[in-house]
């Protein structure tokens, strides 16, 4: 969302020289803050203690976190002061982090991979998730240079004041092209089978 999990402190503000500043964990697409990474956690605490909420916050540390004493899944911050566990953030960088896994592995992975990185987020994301896809890009766009192994060949796009769920179609309002999701990729899978098949692969059976 709006925190470095690797390098702040701290979930709810950013520590300036002088001050702090709050972080937003809500918006819409004017940018007008809806509720605030305090108060959103603030929220998912009272529904549920130990992680048990079910909210969005406890759901990724339900999955990204090693088990923690108690059973649980370890707390990647402390939810009464929005301290980061980094020892915490380090597993999640090792085991779940898309883009440092890509980094890390992009010799191995990337052949793997090549065309079939397509990476579409509206500008205006609702809980600024096209900041993620922004470090992604960076890497992707590095790909196909010297040292940098082969290119990704997808594509990576963001809908112009589009909010949360946009799925990369740009002449359809957000509400209705988030429902014809298969209509918009099977062309394009179909298109990549063909384009890459073996000599004497089967091409013509499958379609109907």
């Amino acid at each position: 969302m709006t925190v470095d999990l690797y390098r702040q402190d701290n979930m709810f503000y950013l520590q300036g020289a002088n001050k702090q500043v709050e972080q937003p964990g809500m918006r819409d697409y004017l940018g007008h803050t809806l509720i605030s990474m305090r108060d959103n956690i603030a929220y998912e605490a009272a529904l549920g203690d130990r992680g048990r909420s079910g909210e969005q916050f406890d759901i990724w540390q339900a999955v990204y976190s090693p088990t923690a004493e108690d059973g649980y899944p370890q707390p990647i911050f402390d939810k009464r002061t929005g301290a980061i566990d980094h020892g915490t953030a380090e597993y999640w960088c090792q085991h779940y982090d898309l883009d440092a896994i890509l980094q890390r592995d992009w010799t191995t992975l990337g052949p793997k991979l090549q065309g079939k990185l397509h990476l579409y987020v509206g500008s205006d994301d609702t809980y600024f998730l096209n900041n993620a896809v922004y470090l992604m890009e960076d890497f992707l766009k590095q790909t196909g240079t010297p040292g940098h192994g082969v290119p990704y060949e997808g594509d990576v796009r963001y809908g112009p004041r589009a909010e949360h769920c946009w799925n990369g179609d740009p002449a359809q309002p957000n509400w209705y092209s988030r429902l014809h999701y298969n209509q918009m990729y099977l062309p394009r899978i179909m298109a990549r089978i063909q384009s890459t098949a073996p000599a004497g692969a089967d091409l013509t059976s499958w379609r109907y």
